[in-house]
């Protein structure tokens, strides 16, 4: 997994409450395992009209916020059905930071697993990015090492979890954090060979 310490980008808004995984990657893009390729996807209904056509007026669609890393919506981001593919769509498509009100828990948790970060944010604050991303011309930096988001109007503080936090700066998923304790793994594997053999006869 990545590691994720700061980003600056442009920020796109989407003014939705109870943005659900279906929304971010339908259920017909399910059908892989592979965690790269659904970028294309996301947003899928909003994206594209019925002949698979841009709607031009969406966000993402519109040529300067296409390249956007940093996603402010409303409130239950990522609610629905707990599919990991949600945030797969949204790191393959550059998406590194969602900020919103509230995130549904199993969403929330899933995007620390695969390199994004989701912040939470209060009403009021989550108003005025959205006010600041309706410019074309607006830029962002997220510093997580410092817990901050810094527009050239402002500063917003936010609050994480410290293992979260920690998980990312170092780029762990679980995977990863299995990994760091090989060793503990390979000296129990041995000393449990001596005490059941049995167990590795093949």
């Amino acid at each position: 997994m990545q590691k994720f310490n700061i980003v600056k980008s442009i920020v796109a808004g989407l003014p939705l409450i109870n943005i659900d995984t279906d929304m971010i990657i339908p259920k017909q893009f399910l059908k892989t395992i592979k965690r790269t390729g659904l970028g294309k996807n996301l947003f899928h209904e909003m994206r594209y009209d019925l002949n698979e056509k841009e709607i031009t007026n969406f966000v993402l669609n519109k040529p300067e916020f296409r390249d956007a890393k940093i996603l402010v919506a409303l409130d239950n981001f990522g609610c629905g059905s707990s599919r990991e593919h949600a945030p797969w769509a949204l790191i393959d498509f550059g998406i590194q930071c969602v900020i919103a009100p509230s995130f549904a828990d199993i969403f929330y948790n899933n995007c620390f697993k695969n390199g994004i970060l989701p912040i939470v944010l209060k009403n009021s604050e989550i108003d005025e990015l959205l006010e600041f991303s309706k410019s074309p011309n607006n830029s962002a930096t997220v510093n997580l090492l410092k817990q901050e988001i810094q527009t050239n109007e402002k500063i917003y503080k936010f609050e994480i979890d410290s293992f979260k936090k920690h998980c990312l700066i170092e780029g762990l998923d679980d995977i990863g954090l299995t990994l760091q304790k090989s060793q503990k793994i390979t000296d129990f594997e041995e000393k449990n060979r001596q005490i059941t053999p049995w167990l590795y006869n093949n």
